[in-house]
């Protein structure tokens, strides 16, 4: 008897139904040959730091951390999204008689085909199982009937996964060392429960940076020069590439002038006929920036549908990172290709690098429709939406009339001063944009010709600088997926469709798969949406019209860790990211990767002997650092600054920032006793000058700068 451990209920139905002839009793379906079973997502979890004290002492405090477990211990989830304690306890029951009747002899690991779905099923067979039985995988790309009766078939032993369970739990093992020991370390610290994780860190830090920047900038004025004329009866606009400062507008005048002294003359035009690629097909990430920018959903909310649709057999599996599709899924490819043929749309196989590429595939291919066609009645509205982003960019791709377009491009030379390129498309032949998103309009040029004389006359034109922009879904997910590259702008702003080409130049993405699989995305396909929803949650970061913010609980959380001394950004991560990836490639041991984690949070906690001006150690929050020199009560370390613990009565505080400067204990310790800090170096003015300075009480007993030596 085989017995099928499926991660969800909806999984362990369509298990049941692909087979046929189940009969559903007591919690689980049998026939003569299979029991199918399911578990409620993760039954398991980590154990908590208090779990592994013999005398447990539920306060945090910080004699419990930072917690190094010799050996990882997990316990049965006590509140599960959508089941009770008990009703977990109950399922784990059924299960562990199931997995230890005798006439079991094949267990089947039926999670989800990730990460998480292997070590989901490996802990709860490793926690139920009482002699060892034959461990077998079923990898289910899609959950079609006919893909789960073939992959039934093609079982796989459970040993040839070992490196994706390894990655799985090295993840799970340096997040809970990052989560459970800085997050009790920086809430201790400042007071307030701050949620401080390995990758929810940096993507917060990069949207506080983005908003620091923009609330910072300081717009620039220039000038720039423009010449709008006539010329056979339609307007010629050319602009300069030439910039002057603000202050050099004279100058700017004069070029202008030498410019329409100068003959202007067409001396080149270029009209060809070329194809419109379309774009690729979709990875996670990239079809929740469609969703995100084309209906303003959210990345968990889309997220949340593709899985929906993934479950019901209509999509393949949702949380992958590629936009190519692997080469033994050819024939697959045309079954699907025939199944839309057949419903009216004119589609056709295409063997080419540009689809077909398992250079570009780690373990899951690009997200497709399968042959199983949902009727519009049967899909709620969000689901019937994201559906046909999926299918519509399937049937584009494999689109039998391609889409030509006439590229004109006109060359006009000012004098020996400079050339202007004019470029425009008009489409030909819509092919494929009939059927997917393409809001590129029509650029039709003016009717010149070479050794036509262009009408010119050059003036200035004042311009500023504009701000960076808010992060969208696009633009974030850009970034995590490769934060060391130089941001494009260019890829933002690409009309809907257009993703292999810009300006009739191919796109090369190879880039961005070298940083994904060499662990250097902040987060993962699988990770990412979940982390971003407990950022908006925590209400660290706001998400409206596809746009992230910054919020004041986020300022303070980074501001906090700069404090501390805690370095969260995307260095850390990606370097924990590679060493993870270096798992997965059986490059370095689970213990190696969480030994580099350990190593680095040990730093935290490592008190350093730093000369006092160099000093920004803040102490906890609640510590007593000094009398008040006001009223005589203590003077403790508040959320923001020291403060009397009178302080309903007492307005004597001492910023714990002053001039962008970290205030440290010790130097504060110093005012209340001497009446003066040390000399403290990296003051900065509203100005942005930097300065030194001690700080000293006055006779009002309020802070105030020292200058004197």
């Amino acid at each position: 008897m085989i017995l099928i451990i499926a991660e969800k209920p909806v999984v362990c139905r369509a298990i049941a139904s692909a087979i046929g002839n189940m009969k559903l009793t007591n919690g689980y379906y049998q026939n003569s040959q299979y029991i199918i079973v399911n578990a409620y997502g993760h039954l398991f979890t980590l154990s908590d730091i208090e779990d592994y004290e013999e005398n447990p002492d539920y306060k945090w405090k910080l004699d419990n951390i930072p917690c190094f477990p010799r050996n990882f211990k997990y316990k049965l989830v006590q509140n599960n999204e959508n089941y009770s304690k008990n009703g977990v306890e109950k399922q784990f029951k059924l299960i562990k008689e199931l997995c230890n009747r005798e006439d079991v002899d094949t267990i089947v690991n039926a999670g989800d085909s990730d990460r998480e779905g292997e070590i989901i099923v490996r802990l709860i067979v490793q926690n139920a199982l009482e002699k060892d039985k034959r461990f077998l995988r079923i990898w289910l790309p899609d959950q079609t009937d006919i893909t789960i009766n073939e992959e039934l078939k093609n079982l796989k032993d459970e040993k040839e996964y070992d490196n994706l369970a390894n990655e799985g739990f090295a993840r799970t093992y340096i997040d809970w060392l990052y989560g459970v020991n800085l997050t009790r370390y920086a809430t201790l610290k400042t007071g307030t429960l701050l949620r401080v994780g390995r990758v929810i860190v940096p993507i917060v830090k990069a949207i506080y940076d983005r908003d620091m920047e923009i609330r910072n900038f300081k717009p620039d004025i220039y000038y720039g020069m423009i010449s709008k004329e006539i010329t056979n009866g339609e307007e010629i606009e050319l602009n300069s590439k030439e910039k002057f400062e603000k202050s050099k507008k004279n100058i700017c005048l004069q070029t202008c002038e030498k410019y329409n002294q100068s003959k202007a003359v067409v001396t080149n035009k270029k009209i060809k006929e070329d194809i419109l690629n379309p774009g690729k097909l979709y990875s996670l990430s990239k079809l929740q920036n469609q969703l995100g920018k084309r209906y303003k959903m959210s990345m968990e909310k889309s997220l949340s549908i593709v899985q929906k649709l993934y479950e019901s057999g209509y999509l393949t599996y949702p949380r992958t990172n590629s936009e190519y599709l692997a080469t033994n899924e050819k024939d697959k490819v045309k079954t699907i290709l025939s199944t839309i043929s057949k419903i009216g749309y004119p589609v056709e196989f295409k063997d080419k690098k540009a689809i077909f590429d398992d250079s570009k595939i780690e373990s899951h291919s690009a997200l497709t429709p399968t042959y199983k066609i949902p009727k519009r009645e049967n899909l709620t509205e969000e689901e019937f939406i994201v559906y046909q982003v999926v299918f519509q960019r399937f049937v584009a791709v494999f689109c039998k009339e391609p889409c030509k377009i006439q590229k004109t491009e006109i060359s006009i030379k000012v004098g020996d001063y400079e050339e202007f390129v004019l470029k425009g498309n008009v489409i030909q032949q819509p092919g494929w944009t009939k059927y997917d998103k393409y809001n590129a309009k029509d650029k039709i040029l003016p009717n010149i010709n070479i050794g036509d004389e262009i009408n010119i006359k050059f003036v200035p034109k004042e311009k500023e600088t504009t701000p960076p922009k808010h992060y969208t879904t696009a633009a974030l997910n850009n970034y995590l997926i490769n934060p060391f590259r130089k941001e494009k702008k260019e890829l933002d702003d690409l009309p809907e469709g257009e993703i292999f080409t810009i300006n009739g130049e191919e796109i090369d993405d190879t880039e961005d798969y070298k940083a994904i699989f060499q662990g250097l995305e902040l987060g993962t396909e699988a990770t990412r949406t979940g982390i971003i929803s407990n950022a908006i949650k925590s209400k660290y970061i706001a998400l409206k019209n596809d746009t992230y913010t910054i919020l004041p609980e986020g300022e303070f959380l980074i501001n906090s860790l700069i404090q501390m001394g805690i370095q969260m950004d995307k260095y850390k991560t990606s370097e924990l990211g590679q060493a993870l990836k270096k798992v997965f490639r059986k490059e370095m041991t689970i213990e190696e990767s969480v030994n580099i984690a350990k190593e680095e949070i040990k730093l935290v906690f490592k008190k350093d002997d730093q000369n006092i001006e160099q000093d920004t150690d803040i102490g906890f929050y609640g510590d007593i650092i000094g009398k008040c020199p006001k009223c005589g009560n203590d003077v403790i370390r508040s959320k923001y600054n020291y403060c009397c613990k009178n302080y309903k009565e007492c307005d004597f505080r001492i910023n714990l920032n002053i001039c962008s400067r970290i205030i440290s204990k010790k130097n504060a310790q110093l005012i209340l006793k001497n009446g003066y800090s040390s000399k403290i170096q990296g003051f900065t003015s509203k100005s942005g000058k930097k300065f030194d300075s001690k700080l000293k009480l006055d006779d009002n007993k309020t802070i105030i700068f020292d200058f004197s030596n």
